[in-house]
């Protein structure tokens, strides 16, 4: 007979044999030497059209994921409002480059539509430290009655020399990106580097956990970074990817695959 052709439906194939076999007298372990081979195959078949970029958000063994993810960048900032980049924990972390008004009344209605959107599910919400995203993460905490979890791996991208200058700046990293996601040029974490530590954030909960809503409150470049892991497309892209405005919700799903 003909084989399933995907791994889950084989392995409930095996057991409809090994069902057949108790009543037929074939024994269950010739049922198992014969099928069992082609299974592996199936799955390293499987695992091989997996993304580097999708590898890097899988526990080890997974094919797929184990919880839904969204994405959430962190409401209007001080920061935003000044033109300024805010991009290391020791400038980040204090409040004079928190949330803006207008950033916080993002947040609530960000809340509204999370909450809308898990209803009774378990959540994990892992938010950077900074003071901008850890205020909107605990603002959306506060609907969904769920506690944060601070995530130092989605900290914003260093920016490096650009520290505290104007914002203008971000036009000439992200076209050194599209040629060399390794670059660190003006001192500036490499997106490689980003992508590394923030799709780690992503495999210790695969690991942990299983049927949450995971929400990662982030920065514009992290999650921008972070995008491609998902969409199974190279790191230096990371641009030709939809930008995510102040506190907009996105859910995360694995593309390709």
């Amino acid at each position: 007979s003909i084989l399933p052709s995907s791994p889950l439906a084989l392995e409930r194939h095996c057991l409809c044999v090994r069902i057949g076999a108790l009543d037929t007298t074939l024994p269950t372990s010739r049922c198992h030497s014969v099928l069992m081979p082609v299974l592996r195959q199936l799955l390293r078949r499987s695992a091989s059209s997996l993304s580097q970029g999708h590898q890097l958000l899988l526990a080890p063994g997974q094919l797929a994921l184990r919880n839904d993810y969204y994405a959430l960048r962190h409401g209007w900032s001080k920061a935003n409002e000044a033109g300024i980049i805010v991009s290391r924990i020791d400038s980040g972390a204090r409040l004079e480059y928190g949330l803006h008004a207008t950033g916080r009344e993002q947040a609530r209605a960000a809340g509204d539509a999370f909450k809308a959107i898990v209803q009774t599910r378990p959540v994990t919400i892992l938010a950077s430290d900074f003071s901008r995203t850890y205020e909107t993460a605990k603002i959306v905490a506060a609907a969904v009655n769920a506690d944060v979890e601070a995530e130092p791996a989605l900290r914003e991208r260093d920016f490096g020399d650009f520290e505290l200058g104007p914002n203008t700046a971000y036009d000439q990293v992200w076209a050194r990106d599209a040629v060399d996601a390794t670059h660190t040029d003006n001192q500036v974490e490499a997106a490689a580097a980003v992508l590394s530590r923030a799709a780690g954030a992503v495999q210790r909960v695969e690991g942990a956990r299983e049927g949450h809503a995971v929400l990662l409150v982030s920065h514009g470049d992290c999650l921008q970074i972070l995008q491609t892991a998902f969409a199974g497309v190279d790191v230096s892209a990371h641009r030709s990817l939809p930008h995510l405005e102040t506190c907009e919700l996105r859910r995360l799903e694995l593309l390709g695959v």
